[in-house]
Order: structure tokens, then C-alpha cells, then sequence
């Protein structure tokens, strides 16, 4: 059973996100998010590349983090195409390989839903990032509180999200997972992703800045 869980999570797992991920109503959300970068950025989480078309020219690099082997394949034609130079350099986000104050910014489109350790990559991205540097992030987590009904929904259904989409959460709390690495959250949307079940599409996009 170990052994299937591991093919279905290398083989499966990054084909479902690659489509998922990947359908045209979400690519305004990523053209937002990207808006404002600048620099050398690090992008955690960096999958099979969508985010790549929204790069501002403004962006003169991008590092790429990407776990799966699978997912950085699926990556290859945006890649190639992209007028902004990407690299794959690290596997991790829990431990990246660079230099303090290394970046100028970072990016984070539904990737802290799934990392195991999402605290330590947070503190990680503000390690990497040069002071004052900008974190990006487009996360689905817990719901806003006055909606306790879709919280106790998302209790209900995370066991089985985290076993369909390889230990994908949906009861994070991304706002106070970024106050408590130490950013300071200078701009933030709340919101359900429209024709999305609302338990799997509470939704912050904004921006945190390091100290």
C-alpha cells in the first residue's frame, strides 16, 4: 500500500495539479499576484509552471523550487518559452539552498497548503529574502471566521484532501502563519474562488513584506 501511495504521489499527484492548477479562470488571480515583482525572485512551490507567462519584465530571474521531478517536466514548454531566465535549484522549501538576504522577492501561489512543515518555509523565505523584500502569495486555507459553518466543513473534509492531493491542507491560517514567521502583511484580499466549493477555495492573496 506504502509503495502505490508513493507512485500515485509522484506519477498521479502532480498531472491532477498540473490540470487543476492550470484551468483559465484562475489566471487572473495569478496575473495579480505576480503584479509588482521585481528583481531575483524565488518562487517555492513552483510546480509545472503557470505562473511563469504572468513574470513582469520587471523579473530578471527566478529560482525555482519544485519537489517533484514529474512537475518540473510538466514545466518545460512554459519554461523554454518564457522571457524571464528559470532555473530549477532546490527541492525544499522547508530548507532552501542560498545565502541570507539573497532575494529581492518571493512567490507562493497554493503552495503552503501542502508543504509539511509550512512555518519553517515561511521562515525560510524571510531568511532568503534581502530586508524589505516582498513575499507574494496566492493560498487557500481556513476560511474567514465569521464563516464557522465552512471552517467545520474543511475539518470534515481536510483527511481526505490531504490523502487525495499528498498532505494538501485546508485549515491553515495563512495570515497568521505569516504574522508569526515574522512578515508584516502590507496588502491581503480575502475571498471564495468563484464556481468553487467554498470549503476548498478559501482564498488570501496579497502581499507580506521581511523585516
Amino acid at each position: 500500500m506504502e509503495v502505490a501511495m508513493g507512485v500515485y504521489a509522484e506519477r498521479i499527484v502532480p498531472r491532477i495539479i498540473n490540470s487543476v492548477c492550470g484551468i483559465a479562470a484562475v489566471e487572473p488571480l495569478r496575473r495579480r499576484v505576480c503584479e509588482g515583482l521585481s528583481g531575483e525572485v524565488v518562487e517555492i512551490g513552483f510546480g509545472s509552471g503557470h505562473n511563469v507567462p504572468f513574470y513582469p519584465l520587471t523579473v530578471t530571474r527566478v529560482a525555482a523550487v519544485e519537489p517533484s521531478d514529474l512537475g518540473w517536466r510538466l514545466a518545460g514548454e512554459r519554461v523554454s518559452a518564457a522571457s524571464t531566465p528559470v532555473e530549477r535549484v532546490g527541492l525544499d522549501g522547508q530548507s532552501l539552498p542560498f545565502a541570507d538576504n539573497t532575494f529581492d522577492a518571493a512567490l507562493s501561489t497554493w503552495t503552503l497548503c501542502t508543504i509539511p512543515d509550512a512555518d519553517a518555509a515561511l521562515r525560510e523565505v524571510r531568511r532568503v529574502l534581502k530586508p524589505g523584500g516582498a513575499l507574494h502569495f496566492l493560498e487557500h486555507g481556513l476560511a474567514p471566521e465569521e464563516d464557522e459553518s465552512v471552517r467545520r466543513w474543511q475539518r470534515r473534509l481536510e483527511p481526505m484532501e490531504k490523502r487525495l492531493l499528498d498532505g494538501c491542507h485546508l485549515t491553515r491560517p495563512i495570515v497568521e502563519m505569516l504574522t508569526t514567521a515574522g512578515f508584516t502583511v502590507t496588502e491581503l484580499e480575502a475571498f471564495y474562488e468563484k464556481g468553487a466549493p467554498k470549503p476548498l477555495a478559501a482564498d488570501s492573496l496579497g502581499i507580506a513584506l521581511s523585516p
